[in-house]
Parts: C-alpha cells; structure tokens; sequence
C-alpha cells in the first residue's frame, strides 16, 4: 500500500507561482511512474503532467512551458513547479503513483488562481 500527502495549494493571483509537493510512503518511491492531475468543478478529471521512474516527463499542452514536475527520490518526493498561473489553472489537484497494474491516489491540494 501506498501513501500519497500533497501540499502546497492555496490562493495565488494571476501570474503567480506555486509549488506542489507530493511525499509517499509505504513503498519503493522510484519505482513509480508520479504524476499530478487536477480536476475542476463541473470538469473531469485531467492529467497535468508525468514523470517515469526514469525521469521522462510529459506535460498537458495547456501547462507546457509554465509547469515543471521532478522528482527527488531520497526524499520520495515529486514536485510541481507552477508558474504563470492563469485562472483556469483553478482545481483540486492530486498526486498519483502508477506501478504495472497499481495506482494510488492523494487526497488532494485546492489551487485558485484569481484576483
């Protein structure tokens, strides 16, 4: 079983920034394929971005540029950096850890962007 905590939500203005964190525990962190989704009211749930065991990273055409996911495996650890936050970027966003056929899911950290 594993656990995932996010933190570093909260209310940021238009063009801010924002970094998430992601921390695991109950298994081997580098196995995983970490990746963060958001989902917003009324929307189904998206992928923001991904990252393989190792390291490749992939990114939703709408955060490209303005979104960067890592790793630090010492720390079982994935992080999104945020920045140029539009008020769109606004949702509830989770962490997720894939491994062949298990997934796992945290509860979530609320992101809103506005003025």
């Amino acid at each position: 079983q594993v656990q995932l905590v996010e933190s570093g939500g909260g209310l940021v203005q238009p063009g801010g920034s924002l970094r998430l964190s992601c921390t695991t525990s109950g298994s081997v962190f580098s196995i995983y394929t970490m990746g963060w989704y958001r989902q917003a009211p009324g929307k189904q749930r998206e992928l923001v971005s991904s990252i393989s065991s190792g390291g490749s990273t992939n990114y939703a055409d709408s955060v490209k540029a303005r979104f960067t996911i890592s790793r630090d495996n010492a720390k079982n650890t994935v992080y999104l950096q945020m920045s140029s936050l539009k008020p769109e970027d606004t949702a509830v966003y989770y962490c997720n850890a894939k491994f062949s056929i298990h997934t796992y899911w945290g509860q979530g950290t609320q992101v809103i962007v506005s003025s």
